[in-house]
């Protein structure tokens, strides 16, 4: 477990953690006439964060960011489970229109156009009309998600306390990770949580662990990669595969990685990047690589050099997600809410926007 931790990193893993709160059988699922009424800002109420909180933002804690093939703008957060901006109106979702609640750490699109979360009360299914939920009682083995991804082959793969799970639409396989030889772990919350799934250029899932660093999955075998292999820390946050082949770390611990093919490249250890907690990664169509490192605002990375940009710049925010839309517009999500960024300055969005 964590030994040194300093007061504000631990309120924000508590605050992160206390927001969670086989066979296959019965699905929860509202009727699929009933379309959910979705609630306005000006009728949503709820808790106001003492660590971050800007007046009139739309909630704190926003996870997760991601626009649908219908141009719909997804918002997940801890504290007020989904947003939804349609381009005209931004709409609250939450427990009453049938979602499971809870925080959101993940957002995708089958090829089907339903839109599927992962949160902390099981995995959600929204058909447009309604939603399913999938839990212990369908199959699933631990409802409490970390992280989401549907591949090439649309199976949507599930990490949990538990470990790994895929589902084909029908059925829930469950399967075992290994844990690789690591002496000590530096566990955040589970020793068998999955924090990361993504598919590599070569078709292989990317696997990353509480406290035992990175698994490879190619459907039959798993193959470890850890700090004896040059990783910079084996507790993972977050990955992501860039359109060049690289691999992107996120640790807890250890700061920012990228994988070459052949060797680690460990910015944060090497002192070219500050923050041991790095997320939130992002490919723009530029290519340029963006992510988060917790109390060191953000990191812009063009192939040759690294930008930053932090409270200087108006991102009074510890960020957790960032996406750029089909309309160009770029969004940042985190402790302070939902910020966008017009290629100067970092804006807080409120009711009222910016939105266009």
């Amino acid at each position: 477990m964590i030994k040194k931790i300093n007061t504000v990193h631990a309120l924000y893993v508590l605050v992160c953690l206390s927001a969670l709160p086989y066979c296959f059988g019965q699905v929860d699922s509202q009727a699929e006439s009933n379309a959910p009424i979705f609630l306005t800002f000006a009728q949503k109420e709820g808790p106001n964060d003492p660590l971050f909180f800007i007046d009139g933002q739309l909630c704190q804690h926003l996870r997760e960011i991601y626009q649908d093939k219908a141009g719909n703008l997804w918002f997940g957060t801890n504290v007020y489970d989904l947003m939804m901006y349609n381009g005209d109106s931004l709409q609250y979702i939450g427990e009453k229109e049938g979602f499971s609640g809870s925080r959101v750490t993940g957002i995708c699109e089958d090829q089907a156009g339903n839109i599927w979360f992962a949160t902390g009360n099981g995995l959600n299914k929204y058909d447009g009309k309604s939603f399913t939920i999938f839990t212990e009682k369908n199959g699933l083995e631990n409802s409490e998600i970390w992280s989401l991804h549907i591949d090439s082959d649309d199976i949507i793969w599930i990490g949990h306390n538990e470990g790994l799970s895929s589902f084909d639409g029908q059925n829930f396989e469950n399967i075992t990770v290994p844990k690789s030889s690591i002496k000590e772990p530096n566990i955040i919350y589970s020793e068998n949580r999955i924090t990361a799934i993504i598919e590599g250029h070569e078709g292989n899932l990317w696997l990353g662990t509480d406290g035992y660093g990175i698994c490879q999955f190619d459907g039959d075998s798993f193959t470890h990669v850890t700090t004896e292999d040059g990783l910079c820390d084996n507790t993972i946050a977050e990955l992501m595969a860039d359109s060049k082949g690289a691999i992107w770390i996120g640790t807890f611990h250890g700061g920012v990685s990228k994988y070459d093919g052949e060797k680690f490249l460990n910015y944060t250890q090497d002192g070219v990047t500050k923050g041991s907690e790095v997320g939130g990664f992002y490919e723009d169509t530029n290519g340029d690589i963006w992510f988060a490192a917790e109390n060191n605002g953000v990191y812009k990375y063009d192939g040759e050099e690294f930008s930053h940009y932090y409270k200087e710049d108006g991102l009074n925010s510890i960020v957790l997600s960032i996406f750029r839309d089909k309309e160009n517009r770029f969004w940042f999500g985190g402790w302070g809410g939902l910020f966008r960024y017009d290629g100067i300055r970092f804006t807080p969005v409120t009711q009222n926007g910016p939105w266009e």
